[in-house]
Order: structure tokens, then C-alpha cells, then sequence
């Protein structure tokens, strides 16, 4: 059975890594990703947050909903969701949107470079239903309502420029958005039952005040070639964007967005699966399937991803058993690590640092089920490059 190999290494700046890889074949599709052992091996007993990790790693709480951030001022939002983390000098910025409505938005916190919390503030506010979003390579994050007609707001990670909504990149039910600096377009998802994925073509990198909006089209199988189509009216109205376009391919609640060396990943919560689109060869087909695992799957609910230096995806569960998994370069899908006693919730936000060295993410509703519950972790250990 063929493999897919990827690109490895990272492109590292102040203003962008890229990770991952591309797929090589022949003339078949390689299988989706199947459970085996992990990297990092089998996961602990739960330490003292609850949270199961391999040996070597160790989890720290930075934030809770309602309270201040230690060592500041500023109180957590509530139901933190999607995130990333900026280079700040020899520091770094973690961003994570809050997915309440009608008081969303963003809200930061500050590390140097030993980790040590040095500030927290807000970054947009009075959206709605913020959930997930992604960074650019000019250093802003994209903060997506999950709303019906709902905006992308273009945010300043460091608070200090006022956030602005960029109408062109549409307004349907967002999720997250990825940057593809090669091609110089944000892919996005939406989180519909019959839902599309979308990229916007900037007039000018850098500049997402105005552009077009594509739509993804290609048959109903599970692999294939795609091409993309303008969308007529990004605006929605009257017709809503994922119905503009004939031959539209439709996605069971489009989810998380990552892009990487010439190919974007994204996940569908409805049908618990990973997406790779081949760019290079503008080719689709499963990364994962948790109908097609041998045996029990060991993702579902698949949710927010992210990528580290080594090419790893990082797939974070919404219900399920609470883990972020791991799907390596070699198709192996495992879990890296588990919260427990959090069965209302579910894991939002994950982002590794600049130097990946730390894992980022939070539990949207924490040991209460109540979006006021939310808790906002780091992960620090030995992560592979």
C-alpha cells in the first residue's frame, strides 16, 4: 500500500511557520490514517489536572473562565475556543476566541521566553459565537463567527489596532481559516450539514479588504480532482453562499483548517473526518475516516487541528474521550493525550509556540459543562521536530 511522505521541516519567522508535507503517489490513493502506537507512547496516569500525557510531558493550567490571568488584571473569557500563538520578541502571544454570544471575541496572554505569564488583554469584543479563526503570515489572527451570515474579523493579537471586518471574505456560518502563502489565499470551512469549503483570493496579499470568494467544486466521492468557482454574492443574501455555485462539493460540518507545505488538512464533525487537499495536484482524499479504522477508532468527534515541525497533525476531539490525537507522516493515528472528568466538554484551541516546544489549548467548559467553566492549558515536553 502506498504512503504518504511529507516535506518535513519548518519555515520559521516572526511572522510564519509552515509545517507538514505533500503527498507523493502513483496511481492510487493512500489509505486513510490507521491506529497504531504513537510517537510518544502510551499515555500516563492522570496527573493532577486530570490530564493524561506520555512520559516526559507535563501540563500546567494558564487561565479559567471568570478569573484573572495570574499576575495581571485581566479576567479569562468565557468558552475559549480556537487559538494560535504569535512571536512576541524573545516571547510569544497565545490568542483563543470565546464562543458565546452576543459578548464574544478574543482575549490574549503574553509569555516570555521561559514561559513565565507576563500580561493578558483583550483582543476584539461584542462578536459572536467566536470559534475558531487562523493566523496570517503578516501576524493577525482571523477570529470567524459560527452564526448564520457571520463575519471574519481581522484582529491585532497584541491589542494595540482596532479589529476590522473583512466583508469580502463572506458571511456564512465560519469555523476556521488557513493561510496559504504560496498560492496567496485564506482557505476557510463552514460548519453546516451540507456546508462548503471556501477560499478567498486577496486583490493584494497582505490586504483582505477586498477579493474573491471561491467554492471547492468536485464529485461525491471521497477522493477525486476539485477546481474552484467565484461565489456571486459573498454576502449571502438572498441566497446563501454554499448554494451559489453548481457542483458545489458539500462537507457534514466543516471544522478545523491547517495548512502546510502545499497541502491544507480540515476536519467534518458530522462524519468524523480529516480532508487532505493536494494542492500542487488539486487532487482530495481522506487523511482519516473513523469508519474505516481497523478496529476501534481512536478519534471521533473530530474538531480543531494544528500541525507541529515534524509534519504531525494534532486533532483535537469535541465529545468523544476528550484527547487530542495525533496522525503522523506514516498514516498512524493515536492519542497524545486525555482529559478526564470533562465529559461535558470539549478541547478547543491547540497551538504550539514558535519554538514548538509548548502545547496550547483549553477545555471550552471544563469540569462544569457550563461555558463559564472554560480552562486554558499548556503542555510542555519533548515534541519531535
Amino acid at each position: 500500500m502506498e504512503r504518504r511522505t511529507f516535506l518535513r521541516g519548518a519555515v520559521i519567522g516572526t511572522s510564519v511557520a509552515t509545517f507538514g508535507g505533500t503527498l507523493m503517489r502513483g496511481a492510487a490513493y493512500a489509505a486513510p490514517a490507521q491506529p497504531g502506537p504513537g510517537p510518544y507512547g502510551a499515555l500516563g496516569a492522570a496527573d493532577a489536572r486530570g490530564i493524561q500525557l506520555p512520559s516526559g510531558f507535563t501540563s500546567r493550567i494558564i487561565a479559567r473562565s471568570g478569573q484573572t490571568v495570574a499576575g495581571t488584571s485581566y479576567t479569562w473569557h468565557n468558552a475559549p475556543d480556537g487559538g494560535a500563538c504569535f512571536a512576541d520578541g524573545t516571547g510569544w502571544i497565545y490568542v483563543s476566541n470565546s464562543e458565546i454570544s452576543p459578548n464574544g471575541g478574543v482575549g490574549a496572554v503574553k509569555f516570555n521566553s521561559s514561559g513565565t505569564i507576563t500580561g493578558a488583554h483583550r483582543v476584539l469584543s461584542n462578536t459572536r459565537q467566536n470559534c475558531a479563526g487562523g493566523k496570517t503570515p503578516w501576524n493577525t489572527w482571523l477570529s470567524c463567527e459560527e452564526v448564520s451570515l457571520g463575519y471574519v474579523y481581522e484582529t491585532d493579537p497584541w491589542g494595540v489596532n482596532a479589529a476590522t471586518r473583512r466583508d469580502a471574505m463572506g458571511r456564512f456560518k465560519h469555523e476556521a481559516a488557513a493561510a496559504d502563502p504560496v498560492r496567496k489565499v485564506i482557505y476557510l470551512t463552514e460548519d453546516e450539514s451540507n456546508g462548503c469549503f471556501y477560499r478567498f483570493v486577496p486583490s493584494t496579499w497582505g490586504n483582505l479588504s477586498s477579493g474573491t470568494l471561491q467554492v471547492l467544486k468536485a464529485g461525491t466521492a471521497t477522493s477525486g480532482s476539485f477546481t474552484w468557482a467565484n461565489v456571486p454574492d459573498p454576502d449571502g443574501a438572498p441566497t446563501v453562499t454554499r448554494d451559489q455555485v453548481s457542483g458545489a462539493k458539500r462537507f457534514n460540518g466543516g471544522e478545523g483548517c491547517h495548512y502546510a507545505n502545499d497541502t491544507v488538512w480540515f476536519t467534518t464533525k458530522g462524519d468524523n473526518r480529516v480532508w487532505q487537499l493536494n494542492l500542487t495536484t488539486n487532487t482530495y482524499e481522506l487523511a482519516y475516516d473513523d469508519s474505516l479504522v481497523s478496529g476501534s477508532a481512536p478519534l471521533s468527534g473530530v474538531d480543531n487541528v494544528t500541525g507541529s515541525s515534524s509534519g504531525d497533525l494534532f486533532v483535537a476531539e469535541d465529545g468523544g474521550n476528550m484527547e487530542i490525537c495525533i496522525i503522523t507522516p506514516d498514516d498512524v493515528v493515536a492519542p497524545f493525550l486525555r482529559i478526564n472528568g470533562q465529559s461535558g466538554s470539549e478541547i478547543t484551541g491547540p497551538a504550539f509556540s514558535p519554538n514548538g516546544q509548548r502545547l496550547y489549548f483549553s477545555s471550552q467548559r471544563g469540569t462544569t459543562g457550563s461555558s463559564s467553566g472554560g480552562i486554558t492549558y499548556e503542555v510542555t515536553g519533548p515534541f519531535r521536530s
